[in-house]
């Protein structure tokens, strides 16, 4: 028997739909694996597509941390273990949907990480030193799978700092490189990439025109969240409070988040296909297809 289902996938191809109807037929509860729904008030950016659960999907991960705060892989893999073990229990079925393959990977792994403490001194010394340097540093230290790693110099210091920890506790590290994998069904939802990429676009359109993905940045800077903290999020959250901050012009926001976003999704494929190689079969069923084939394809796979 596989202990949980997993639904994978890049932005915008339709896994929030295919988790809960999942959910729905199999008495299933949803697992978040998605790296910034766990924050409150960030509702439109993230995706969260909440109406989706309606009022009979339980879901779990989400709206768990506060914004500017920085939730990160170790709190996933103790928050998702708990998940996953509570709805077990229960006789329900874990069902975990997400992009961020990192997260989906290193818990099915079953890998267990250290809980890395900040290195204040380790930070002041890195003080001042631009991403390029950063990354270099981090290159140097370990080869880099996840560019996400690198995309702001809060990212870059966060994980030099991970990395040094390890160097300074070589038998915690050992650690992290074991681990009982966990039984899973993975399914991935399979699109086209001029379908994914013309679903990028028009869903851009509809969190920047209709459901005011703007006003929502707005509101959390006038809240006391830290612009910083916005923009280390990455990709909408940091491309709007580049541009609320005046740092960009509207125009150049929309265009340059919405390459962000294309490049983002093509990163995740390339992630999903990595863990295919690195021995996590994925069974990849059509982006379109109907709501009860899918779900009876899945129910056929599981048996």
């Amino acid at each position: 028997m596989k202990r949980v289902l997993a639904v994978v996938g890049p932005t915008a191809c339709g896994k929030t739909r295919r988790g809960v109807a999942l959910a729905r037929a199999l008495g299933g509860e949803i697992v978040s694996a998605d790296s910034r729904q766990v924050y409150r008030r960030m509702d439109v950016g993230t995706g969260k597509d909440l109406a989706d659960y309606g009022d009979d999907v339980p879901y779990h991960l989400i709206d768990i941390a506060e914004p500017g705060s920085k939730y990160n892989l170790f709190q996933f893999l103790r928050d998702c273990r708990a998940a996953v073990d509570d709805i077990a229990a229960r006789g329900r079925m874990p069902i975990i949907v997400g992009g961020t393959g990192m997260y989906v990977e290193t818990y099915l792994k079953g890998i267990r990480l250290p809980e890395v403490p900040e290195n204040a001194d380790l930070r002041a010394s890195l003080a001042g030193k631009s991403l390029e340097e950063l990354t270099a540093m981090l290159a140097a230290m370990k080869r880099l799978h996840n560019s996400t790693d690198v995309d702001t110099c809060a990212r870059a210091v966060r994980a030099i700092e991970i990395e040094r920890y390890y160097m300074d506790h070589p038998e915690l590290a050992a650690d992290t490189r074991g681990g009982d994998p966990v039984p899973a069904l993975v399914v991935g939802i399979d699109i086209d990439r001029e379908s994914r990429r013309a679903r990028i676009s028009e869903r851009l359109r509809s969190r920047l025109d209709r459901q005011d993905m703007l006003a929502e940045v707005e509101g959390l800077i006038a809240s006391g969240v830290d612009p910083e903290a916005l923009i280390y999020y990455g990709l909408e959250y940091k491309f709007l409070t580049l541009h609320v901050l005046g740092r960009m012009s509207r125009a150049d926001m929309e265009r340059e988040l919405e390459i962000a976003i294309h490049q983002f999704a093509k990163r995740q494929m390339t992630w999903f296909r990595g863990m295919e190689r690195r021995g996590f079969p994925i069974h990849w069923l059509p982006y379109d297809m109907p709501e009860s084939e899918f779900v009876d394809a899945v129910k056929a796979l599981m048996a």
